[in-house]
């Protein structure tokens, strides 16, 4: 029993250290529907949208456990259902618009410790125009571990609401959905 003991006492301490921490549903943002609406009446698809890092779904924070998305799914199908979710409540979104976006998530990373989310995402339209939008969004962060990763994790949805924002208002994006 005695030679059992410490191997039992790494296995708790081994299986009740590491949390996972999901970011929350994606909710949609006012100014970026209304960004949408002034689109006059032109509807848009969206396609798929692919990362730099493949299957991407869930990023380690200090050890501590993964920072991953509400259900699960790669970051850059996270962002492509968001997209979805704002052209819909703005009446822009129809699955056979002329026009189907795709994407391509260069770039999604974060820190805990200066407490920023980094993204970077590339969209393209048939028409050969394309747009590349930056978010580094910063938020409060903590010394301690546990409660630096869950302020990460909440941090993501924001952080995906500003660069959706970025992308609907930005200039180019009437460019985006010519034909």
């Amino acid at each position: 029993m005695k030679k059992r003991l410490p191997f039992l006492l790494i296995l708790v301490a081994l299986s009740s250290s590491c949390s996972t921490y999901a970011g929350s549903r994606y909710s949609i943002r006012a100014d970026n529907v209304t960004a949408l609406r002034n689109l006059s009446g032109k509807t848009i698809n969206v396609g798929v949208f692919t990362s730099t890092k493949p299957g991407l779904s869930e990023i380690m924070c200090r050890g501590v456990g993964p920072i991953k998305t509400p259900d699960g799914e790669p970051f850059s199908e996270f962002i492509r259902k968001a997209l979805i979710d704002e052209l819909v409540i703005a009446n822009a979104f129809s699955s056979t618009a002329p026009v189907t976006l795709t994407g391509n998530l260069d770039e999604i990373d974060f820190s805990s410790t200066s407490g920023v989310w980094n993204i970077a995402l590339q969209v393209t339209s048939p028409n050969g125009k394309s747009i590349t939008v930056t978010e580094n969004y910063s938020y409060t962060t903590s010394f301690v571990g546990e409660t630096a990763c869950n302020q990460t994790a909440q941090a993501f949805m924001p952080a995906v609401q500003n660069i959706i924002g970025k992308l609907v208002r930005s200039p180019e994006f009437a460019d985006l959905v010519a034909q």
